[in-house]
């Protein structure tokens, strides 16, 4: 598949085959749901557990008289009413984690990569920016239509000055290769790839 290739100020810049195993395949609804429920299903936290009166090193032993005393007849130390006791009814520790084959995170990646190659995807020469402003990268997006929500992904790293011109405009995220993943793709309007970027994704299957 031919991919017209473009510079940041939207003029052209030659083009780019992209390799039909990644760009190429027909997307599956119930796989790329499968990958995005696991994972969010991974990035959930738990809250932080507390100590019940099963868990308290306390003793057992009954501490005081059962009469006589004027008061209730105490047992166990770490009932929760005591200081020290265990927590009535606490938090507990709960495993969120699912697991999911490689290969099928791997279909899932080519299957949303595949799915802005329809309709959305863009292939830019580079990220370096002569003036590397917020209100001049602005201007560049606007220039190019790249409205909503835009998905940057750029090789190896991601070009500091872009990064930092990128940081405060809404809706745009920016990723290097290795943190491509189904749910950031699918979740933008518009996916932006460096010609370094298509070369560690196809790499990525490929190796």
């Amino acid at each position: 598949m031919k991919v017209k290739v473009q510079k940041i100020d939207g003029k052209a810049a030659g083009d780019v085959e992209l390799n039909d195993a990644v760009f190429g395949v027909e997307p599956r609804a119930d796989i790329l749901h499968r990958v995005v429920t696991w994972q969010l299903e991974n990035r959930r936290a738990t809250a932080r557990p507390t100590r019940e009166r099963s868990d308290v090193a306390r003793t057992g032993k009954k501490w005081g008289k059962q009469k006589g005393s004027g008061g209730a007849r105490h047992g166990d130390r770490g009932a929760p009413i005591f200081i020290g006791g265990g927590k009535a009814h606490g938090a507990r520790k709960r495993d969120f984690e699912q697991s999911l084959n490689k290969k099928v995170r791997a279909l899932g990646l080519k299957m949303a990569l595949s799915s802005k190659a329809k309709n959305g995807l863009i292939i830019l020469d580079s990220l370096e920016l002569k003036d590397a402003k917020t209100k001049a990268l602005k201007g560049h997006f606007d220039k190019n239509g790249w409205n909503g929500k835009v998905l940057v992904i750029g090789g190896e790293s991601v070009d500091d000055g872009f990064a930092k011109a990128a940081r405060n405009l809404p809706g745009v995220d920016v990723l290097p290769a290795v943190g491509a993943n189904v749910y950031d793709i699918l979740n933008h309007d518009t996916l932006v790839l460096t010609k370094d970027a298509v070369e560690k994704l196809e790499a990525r299957f490929n190796g």
